[in-house]
C-alpha cells in the first residue's frame, strides 16, 4: 500500500524514510496530484492553517476515495492535543485513525506501523 505524507519540520519525513516503503510527499507548492490506488496518510500535528494543504490534496480527484486511514506524529507533551491533526482528518474523511508516533518515531514505532499497514492491505485483498 502506498504512503502519502506531509512534513513541516522534517520529523514526519524522517519517520517515513525509516519505513523503506513507497511514499509520496505532499508539497505545499503543489498538493494537486492524484494517487490512483489505496493509500495511508501520515501527518504531523499543526494548526489547520498549516495543514490545509493536506485537505487540498485529499479533495483532489480520487484521493478522498483512495484514502484508507491516517497516522499522526506529534509530541506527547501536548496531552489531549497529541496527534489532533490526524484525528481530525480521520473524523472528517470517515477513515480510521491507524497509528500515532512521537517526533520521528522509534524503531519499534516503525515496525508497528508497517505491521498496521500490512494488516490493512491484507484485509483489502
Amino acid at each position: 500500500m502506498k504512503i502519502v505524507y506531509f512534513s513541516v519540520t522534517g520529523q514526519t519525513r524522517r519517520f517515513i524514510k525509516k519505513l523503506d516503503l513507497a511514499a509520496y510527499e505532499i508539497e505545499p507548492a503543489n498538493p494537486f496530484f492524484e494517487i490512483n490506488e489505496p493509500f495511508v496518510l501520515v501527518v504531523p500535528t499543526y494548526d489547520q492553517e498549516i495543514t490545509e494543504v493536506v485537505n487540498d490534496f485529499l479533495d483532489f480527484k480520487s484521493n478522498r476515495k483512495n484514502l484508507q486511514g491516517v497516522a499522526g506524529g506529534g509530541n506527547l507533551n501536548f496531552a489531549e492535543l497529541y496527534v489532533y491533526t490526524a484525528k481530525d482528518i480521520a473524523r472528517d474523511y470517515n477513515v480510521p485513525m491507524l497509528f500515532a508516533f512521537e517526533f520521528s518515531g522509534t524503531n519499534e514505532d516503525v515496525e508497528s506501523f508497517k505491521k498496521v499497514v500490512n494488516e490493512l492491505e491484507s484485509k483489502r485483498n
